[in-house]
């Protein structure tokens, strides 16, 4: 196995442009099991943890720009006001000792269905930065999963950072497993409120072949929202509307029996998730929707 180790940033892609076989290393909390495990034996590693930029974030009023490399413990401590959501997925990932070494980057560059990152940036609109020697682009989050554990990097290409638009709004993430802490999830559901384009967005995580939005879900309760005046009163969501937004949330799943849950578990859970996260967000929203709609006017 050979060893390369960049010390900048257009080190690296230079050498990922020789090496396209080459697979990144910044954490190393999925690779480095896979490799003990003999799951996964890489001709090539591509180390990038002495490029500095990639662990450094930079909050704006608008925006808020994540090195690939920045750890969770960094959203959670310091990223919990502009990016609630992720704050909250970023909590429930592994032990201390993993979300010191764990990342948004990593997770999106395994772009592993059950990711816990995955559904909070999908409910938040990121946008994923990636680069190659031959120029930089943002793909949208929603277009970057391709398929069970594939992701829309060409093989010359970098994530550089993930960008997330400073949240506007109510913001709530909770997910399903055996036990409280330390588990990949069943399932995942991510919910964000955003009043100052009267949308709603969600994010699914562990129940279909990728990360999934429930757009069916969204449109519908932002019609409800809309119609009966809730974006400028904050009256509460009415009980029969909350039921469909949690079936049409469960409907958007395609999910598989596994060791850790049924397809029809996964539904469920999913469904009940939606009800809840919907509630916690909109009793948030509730406090002064006044607030929330002229602060994004």
């Amino acid at each position: 196995m050979e060893f390369l180790r960049p010390a900048g940033w257009q080190e690296a892609l230079a050498a990922k442009a020789a090496h396209p076989d080459a697979v990144p290393l910044a954490g190393g909390t999925d690779l480095m099991v896979e490799i003990n495990f003999d799951r996964r034996r890489p001709a090539r590693l591509l180390d990038l943890s002495r490029i500095p930029e990639l662990r450094a974030h930079e909050a704006g009023p608008d925006t808020v720009r994540l090195g690939a490399a920045v750890p969770y413990r960094t959203v959670v401590e310091e990223l919990r006001g502009p990016l609630p959501g992720l704050a909250l997925a970023a909590h429930t990932v592994g032990s201390p000792q993993i979300r010191n070494r764990g990342s948004v980057g990593g997770n999106l560059g395994t772009a592993s269905p059950a990711g816990d990152a995955h559904p909070a940036l999908l409910a938040a609109g990121a946008r994923v930065e990636v680069a190659s020697v031959r120029g930089s682009r943002l793909i949208p989050v929603d277009e970057f999963y391709t398929g069970p554990k594939r992701n829309a990097l060409a093989p010359d290409e970098l994530i550089r950072a993930v960008h997330v638009d400073t949240a506007r709004g109510p913001q709530q993430f909770a997910k399903v497993g055996p036990r409280n802490a330390m588990v990949i999830a069943v399932c995942a559901f991510a919910l964000a409120l955003h009043p100052h384009t009267r949308t709603v967005r969600t994010g699914i995580g562990s129940a279909a072949p990728t990360p999934v939005r429930a757009t069916a879900a969204e449109e519908f309760l932002a019609g409800v929202l809309d119609e009966g005046g809730h974006w400028a009163s904050g009256r509460p969501v009415p009980p029969a509307a909350a039921r469909r937004f949690a079936e049409l949330a469960a409907a958007a799943c395609a999910p598989i029996d596994d060791v850790r849950g049924s397809a029809d578990y996964r539904r469920h859970a999913v469904a009940v998730l939606a009800r809840r996260t919907l509630h916690w967000t909109w009793a948030e929203y509730g406090r002064d929707p006044r607030e929330a709609v002229e602060g994004a006017a």
